[in-house]
């Protein structure tokens, strides 16, 4: 996947959009403002406050169109308020300045004006003993007096993004204040970052990695919701791993009473149920109605109208817990079998040749040795079945009973149909030296294969039809290897056309060339059948297609392209390791239930619904997650609260049918400050990120891109209109918990999976967006911004990860070299003048030129460094959902463009515009709102 270098990539902003046509800028430090409730007015006109940032820390800044950093707590002003404001005079000379915007095509600064009237510049540090604002010693700038500087001076005067919002900085800061222990007693508490590590003590609301909130104060009126666009969304993980120290939800088991549930919403019981007359009934919290208590649940109420036991019972103290199903809860009220995981390979050609059929058969005995298994049993309890095809269909009897597998082969693919019912699905122990005989067979069975039209929707089909005949949910692992063109249902035609991406047009490359796959994946959803599709394309496979039926069902999809086993091999089987041994739940239905006032209407990710309510999941794992948007039915009362359960019933690994249920409470507010002090960014961004990802099969880029920029600038703006402090005009204010939202959206905007253009793929474009759709918030907002990471300078004693730099080539030096990870790709880039022993630590070579850059892996030396950037690179791959490819970029090699092109500070080589430029188009949005 190369950079968005194409002449059709879209463009955030009019391709003649060079410059912000406010006038210059400059921006002085940050400075205390007034709290907005004391009738004071903003700093006199040239004169700036002193340089103080909430973290105590001096700082100087550098902003485009008049501006200065202010930045306020709740104590002495609005909640997390920085401003960028200006002055009116030009700075001394001599002085080390603040230069002003110099965009190619800018006409230069506008006429002098009167110190009062914004559109001039200011010192932000006075020389000694002159006067703020004074001009004593320089003339004011005259028009095109910009121009008329020496070139030295236009440098000089270049805006510094060093003084911008810093996302490092907003993660450091969150981690020196947030590590450590998160109780969740409190309604509306704010978690830490998704950055920060932190250990969650649940105690009433369920765990953050469970389900994050883009507010925690939610308003109590729609309209206040309208007039700030800011989105009220929930990003629900509802198995997400949990880190040392956190306990996994207990299992609560009522035997054939079930768990208890109020008569009306059929809400689960949780903390927040009030019990009455005497702990007879108890009032759901969600609809207001009342239900008696059956007599095996009841307990006396103490004194404070508690529960007796209510810290005996995990769902009267918890937000998380889960329950036992009855057969109730069961198809056909008959409790399920363990499921079972079917390999279908591709063994045609393309297949043998590339070496994947003989790796996978290598590989498979070790692989089934880590099938997953109930945390109480000694092993598992998942059996398996093996399929091959390629213009036709094999199936492999395996019963223990045989001397050696038998295959039956099905050559009328138009109809598919189960051929074996016993032995076809079985035990790993009980028929491991037939699995191991079949696996040294089927290479050898197939080595003459020439056929090269393969086929792929009836090898699915058949898949299915197995675990339909055997009564079981499960998954399907899916090697293949090139578009399905043989005469089969399911066939495809070669549609690719790079041209179009970046255009109007390319909604019809990127969505599905017609609905067999849908249909089959609608199909597999209702037998809780899940499919994993791995692809190893040597051309175009048409991933936007046959990826639907990995979308619906919530299945991996992994590609390979130009598969080689030397350079792949071990990452492929790393990644089909981590499928085929993670906790999975099976056939799984979830449902999001809310409060009076509120209801969820969107849903985001990768599930099919058939109705309005329940999200059906052949399975879901903890790399998955769904993103919920909530909107109001009616105004909340003041002092009320929102309530937020979600419930997921599904199948574990062993076959017992259960029900997970995670808790939520929020705040509400009638005022706008108390909304924007408790937002949390970051989930925001993975709601922009998905709801934006389902307008492009309805809209232009064009208008998928002005959409966010517009809600960006609005809800900007609402806060300086309404929770500001008076000021200039010229000034850009940000709240303090959204002061990246600028630069989180033009990454957005710039990322592969909204705007990818021609200078990539089809296939890796419509990859990427099925990528993005099932982030969790951590890894989409690390997709969007990426980790840049110095290895130069690795402290030998240090076991964790360095720092992170922001990413911008600004950053890059020479005789450094720098990890970049964004969940997709993973970069080591190599300075030229890096120093030679480092070289010889690490690559074993004396230059940088002679590093072998096709190496998948790095050379395992017996040094601290060796080994401390091998750390670093293994944990960064442990972190994400797949096995990332480690590419060695040389500075200035041909892939060097290719690494820059996620520097996401810089402006982009397709012309997208930088931090700074997207920081003034924004600012310019938000003064025309205002005005």
């Amino acid at each position: 996947m190369g950079p968005n270098a194409g002449p059709n990539r879209p463009q955030p902003f009019p391709a003649n959009y060079n410059s912000y046509s406010g006038g210059p800028m400059n921006v002085p430090p940050f400075n205390s403002v007034p709290p907005s409730n004391q009738n004071i007015g903003p700093p006199p006109t040239g004169v700036v406050s002193p340089n103080v940032m909430h973290s105590g820390q001096q700082l100087s800044h550098s902003l485009p169109q008049q501006q200065q950093f202010e930045t306020m707590n709740g104590q002495n002003g609005p909640p997390g308020m920085q401003s960028y404001g200006m002055g009116p005079t030009p700075p001394p000379a001599g002085l080390n300045q603040f230069p002003t915007a110099a965009f190619p095509g800018h006409p230069g600064p506008p006429p002098a004006a009167p110190s009062s009237i914004p559109g001039q510049m200011m010192s932000p540090h006075p020389p000694l003993g002159m006067q703020p604002g004074s001009n004593q010693g320089y003339s004011r700038m005259g028009p095109g007096s910009m121009q008329q500087q020496p070139q030295s001076q236009q440098q000089q005067r270049r805006l510094d993004p060093e003084m911008m919002p810093s996302p490092i900085q907003v993660i450091e800061d969150d981690r020196k204040n947030r590590e450590g222990v998160f109780f969740t007693n409190e309604r509306g508490a704010v978690p830490p970052l998704v950055t920060t590590h932190f250990v969650t003590q649940d105690q009433g609301n369920c765990n953050p990695r469970f389900i994050r909130s883009s507010m925690y104060t939610v308003p109590n009126s729609p309209d206040m919701m309208k007039q700030t666009s800011i989105p009220f969304t929930l990003t629900i993980s509802p198995f997400a791993n949990l880190v040392e120290g956190e306990v996994p939800p207990p299992i609560v088991n009522y035997g054939e009473v079930g768990p208890v549930r109020c008569i009306r919403c059929k809400a689960y019981m949780c903390p927040y149920m009030q019990f009455i007359d005497g702990g007879r009934r108890f009032q759901c919290n969600f609809c207001r109605a009342t239900t008696d208590v059956p007599v095996e649940y009841f307990a006396h109420l103490d004194h404070t109208g508690h529960r007796v036991d209510k810290y005996e019972r995990p769902e009267l103290c918890l937000g998380s817990y889960e329950f036992s199903a009855t057969k109730d809860y069961c198809k056909n009220n008959v409790f399920p079998q363990a499921p079972a995981f079917i390999f279908l390979i591709d063994v045609s050609y393309n297949n043998l040749r590339s070496g994947v059929v003989n790796l996978l058969c290598e590989n498979m005995k070790d692989l089934l040795a880590n099938l997953p298994r109930e945390s109480n049993s000694e092993e598992s309890q998942v059996k398996v079945g093996f399929i091959t095809y390629n213009s036709s269909v094999h199936f492999y009897n395996l019963n223990s009973c045989l001397a050696q597998p038998q295959v039956m082969v099905v050559p009328d693919v138009q109809d598919m149909f189960m051929p074996l019912l016993d032995g076809f699905l079985v035990g790993l122990h009980e028929s491991e030296h037939l699995i191991d005989g079949l696996m040294e067979q089927i290479p050898l069975m197939y080595q003459d294969c020439r056929e090269t039209e393969t086929i792929l929707g009836p090898a699915i089909k058949a898949g299915l039809e197995a675990l339909k005949a055997a009564d079981r949910s499960g998954k399907l692992f899916v090697f293949h290897s090139s578009l399905p063109i043989a005469e089969a249902p399911g066939k495809l035609k070669n549609r690719d056309d790079r041209k179009l991406l970046g255009t109007e047009k390319e909604k019809t490359i990127l969505a599905p060339q017609n609905n067999f796959y849908i249909q089959l994946g609608q199909e597999c959803v209702a037998a809780g059948c899940c499919v994993d599709l791995f692809t190893f394309p040597n051309a175009y496979i048409d991933i936007a297609t046959v990826g639907q039926i990995c979308r619906l069902t919530g299945g991996q999809l992994q590609k390979y392209t130009y598969f080689q086993v030397e350079i792949d091999g071990d990452r492929f089987i790393e990644d089909l390791r981590r499928s085929v041994s993670k906790q999975v739940a099976f056939d799984a239905i979830m449902r999001v239930r809310t409060s009076t006032g509120i209801r969820p209407t969107e849903f985001f990710g990768n599930y099919f619904m058939s109705n309005t309510t329940d999200v059906e999941l052949a399975a879901v794992d903890s790399d998955k997650a769904i993103c919920v948007e909530i909107k109001h039915d009616d105004k909340l009362a003041e002092d009320d609260a929102v309530f937020i359960q979600t419930a997921i019933l599904y199948t574990s690994v062993g076959g017992h049918r259960r029900l997970r249920i995670h808790n939520l409470s929020l705040s509400t507010c009638s005022q706008m400050a108390d909304l924007y002090r408790n937002c949390e960014l970051d989930t925001i961004m993975n709601y922009f990120s998905k709801a934006s990802l389902r307008k492009l099969c309805d809209q232009s880029p064009k208008q998928v891109r002005d959409d966010l920029i517009n809600k960006c600038a609005t809800s900007l703006a609402c806060y300086r209109k309404n929770c500001a402090n008076p000021s200039s005009a010229g000034q850009l204010i940000l709240p303090e918990c959204m002061k990246l939202l600028p630069l989180y959206a033009n990454c957005l905007l710039k990322c592969d999976a909204i705007s990818g253009g021609s200078d990539m793929s089809v296939d890796d474009r419509s990859f990427a967006m099925h990528a993005l759709n099932s982030m969790d918030v951590a890894t989409s907002l690390n997709y969007i911004y990426p980790r840049l990471i110095p290895l130069h300078d690795l402290d030998p004693n240090s076991l964790g990860i360095p720092t992170a730099l922001r990413c911008s080539v600004e950053k890059l030096k020479d005789n450094g070299a720098y990890l970049l990870e964004n969940g997709i790709f993973l970069f080591f880039w190599i300075g030229m003048n890096i120093d030679s022993q480092w070289l010889v630590n690490v690559f074993g070579v004396q230059s940088v030129s002679q590093i072998d850059i096709d190496k998948p892996s790095l050379l395992e030396l017996d040094n601290p460094t060796s080994q401390n950037i091998r750390r670093i690179v293994n944990q960064f791959r442990e972190e994400r959902q797949r096995c990332l490819k480690l590419v060695v970029v040389r500075q200035r090699d041909k892939l060097e463009f290719v690494f820059k092109h996620f520097l996401v500070e810089d402006k982009g080589m397709d012309n997208s515009p930088s931090y700074i430029d997207f920081l003034c188009h924004v600012h310019k949005e938000i003064r025309n709102l205002l005005s």
